[in-house]
């Protein structure tokens, strides 16, 4: 397999995950409605998936030394298109959960084996231009399901369009390669501050990513909105991460591209926090999406590329990152927003970012954040 067929591998299979994530806050609304079930209890979804990434990130190690990148990619696939057929179809909650897990043990194996088929010095562009075409394809997945929702019938059905692709790259042959299990560097004090200094940005930026992208479409329906008309204009995070992605990680002099994408989220949370007005809620999540778009690419190929580590023990790291975030922080938000209105439990995602801000500009792996940041991917 050539480096050029391993891109459009992964980002078929990232790409209809983005789809399936992006659907997941507006299908909360429509499940709760479909099936007579409180919001609240919809929205442990996202911590299904987010338990479907910690499982991976345990035994998918194991998973690398016994199978190959591209056998992995189809199991992933094949789980993941069961998981969004079930969302679609689910006529009860534990289908619906079920359904959940699915996607979730099946888009963590997609995302473990992506900076692994994406590695090398140019791994964070690449990481980006990947995601881009994710998000683009996730800017459809509000879409469709508010269209069809307008016309009478229930929008999850939407969620269907993942399917086909998945299938499709679960009958594909992918790459060949057995990862060996690589000699880890001396473990110690500082090996160790490192790999959790890394780890920790992933758990942020995956935080910040997912508060926006459970809870944007209950934030337009909390400003006065109907769900068919919130769920359509849910597609504004989704489309300003697209353009984020596309854009990829902004370098300027000494600054961290994640301190510059962070500010521009923290003015879009202002935005969608303070002002109840519908339009300028999004206005706020596109200016969001840009702004948080380069965060996750960037923090996850500073930590897989770390030199001397085992790559799949750290893409086995990363997914935990991302699965501990999910777990966490919209749940955070949602515990907030049963406080507090919920446009001033979005305020979470600020400290958040400084916080992002604080541990990119500390020891660590910062030097190899802005490296990977200034990247570029080769023309050919």
């Amino acid at each position: 397999m050539t480096a050029r067929s391993d891109g459009v591998q992964i980002g078929i299979s990232l790409s209809s995950l983005g789809y399936l994530l992006a659907g997941l806050g507006a299908c909360i609304a429509i499940l709760a409605r479909d099936l007579d079930e409180p919001t609240g209890r919809l929205a442990l979804l996202s911590s299904a998936f987010a338990v479907g990434l910690v499982i991976v990130a345990a035994v998918g190690p194991r998973l690398l030394r016994a199978w190959s990148i591209g056998v992995v990619l189809r199991v992933g696939s094949l789980i993941c298109a069961f998981g969004g057929a079930l969302l679609a179809l689910a006529p009860v909650y534990a289908v619906v959960v079920v359904g959940g897990l699915c996607v979730g043990l099946g888009g963590a194996l997609l995302v473990l084996v992506a900076p692994l088929m994406l590695h090398g010095p140019t791994a964070a562009a690449r990481l980006s231009r990947v995601n881009a075409v994710s998000s683009a394809a996730g800017i459809l997945a509000p879409l469709t399901i508010g269209l069809i929702d307008a016309l009478g019938v229930t929008g999850r059905v939407a969620m269907l369009v993942a399917v086909p692709p998945l299938l499709i790259l679960a009958f594909v042959k992918g790459p060949d390669t057995v990862l060996p299990d690589l000699a880890e560097a001396p473990s110690g004090h500082a090996v160790g501050r490192t790999v959790a200094l890394g780890w920790l940005r992933v758990v942020l930026a995956v935080g910040v990513e997912f508060c926006f992208v459970v809870w944007a479409v209950a934030r337009l329906v909390d400003s006065g909105l109907t769900l068919a008309v919130a769920a359509l204009l849910g597609s504004s995070f989704p489309i300003g991460m697209a353009i984020g992605r596309a854009i990829g990680p902004v370098h300027w002099r000494s600054v961290p591209p994640v301190v510059i994408g962070g500010s521009l989220a923290i003015v879009g949370t202002l935005l969608v926090s303070l002002l109840n007005a519908p339009v300028v809620i999004a206005v706020g999540l596109v200016i969001a999406g840009i702004g948080v778009a380069p965060l996750y690419p960037v923090t996850l190929a500073a930590l897989v590329a770390m030199p001397g580590l085992s790559p799949t023990r750290l893409a086995a790291l990363g997914a935990l990152a991302s699965g501990t975030a999910i777990l966490i922080t919209p749940a955070a938000l949602a515990a907030l927003a049963r406080l507090m209105d919920l446009r001033l439990a979005y305020l979470i995602t600020i400290p958040l970012l400084l916080t992002l801000f604080a541990l990119s500009r500390s020891s660590g792996p910062a030097p190899l954040i802005n490296s990977m940041a200034g990247a570029r991917p080769p023309l050919d």
